[in-house]
């Protein structure tokens, strides 16, 4: 079993229950979910939209990096999400592989540790909540420290809703 780091984001209609939804199809399809942060709430990176509303959990999965993130592209596809290569869009659920424990994936279609994460408090603060102390392997920094050093001004809140 592998431990894998997931963000999970929605933006788009029902945000919450989106998420809900990922996270009970995660669990059927995919693995145990160990650990899940609090629910953020943050504005569009990249494009003008809607707030996200974000979280990252902590996975254990016998599934190869491949077939996970075929499995995460279905489970996004049967919530509802809609790609577009031309431009980034709102989106009813966006699934990204974080780590998958510490192994380093450089593939044309799937690049593990995320490549951006560092960049983003939108995915370091959620993440911070349940992998401080959890060493980028490519970085070699705990996400505390990469959090502290991110220069994204924006600040995520904490949202009321919880998924407990």
């Amino acid at each position: 079993m592998r431990k894998i780091y997931l963000s999970i984001g929605s933006n788009k209609g029902n945000r919450y229950s989106f998420i809900k939804e990922a996270l009970r199809l995660i669990r059927k399809d995919i693995g145990k979910v160990i650990l899940m942060s609090k629910i953020y709430e943050t504005k569009s990176w990249g494009f003008h939209s809607d707030d996200f509303l974000n979280i990252c959990i902590m996975i254990k999965s016998e599934l190869f990096p491949a077939e996970l993130l075929n499995k995460l592209k279905n489970i996004e596809d049967r919530i509802g999400r809609i790609r577009n290569s031309t431009k980034i869009l709102a989106r009813e659920i966006d699934i990204d592989i974080l780590f998958y424990s510490d192994k380093i994936v450089d593939h044309e279609d799937l690049i593990i540790p995320h490549p951006r994460l560092h960049l983003r408090n939108f995915v370091l603060y959620p993440l911070n909540d349940i992998a401080s102390e959890f060493i980028h392997p490519i970085l070699l920094k705990p996400i505390n420290e990469l959090l502290e050093e991110c220069e994204d001004d924006d600040s995520p809140k904490e949202s009321s809703l919880s998924l407990l």
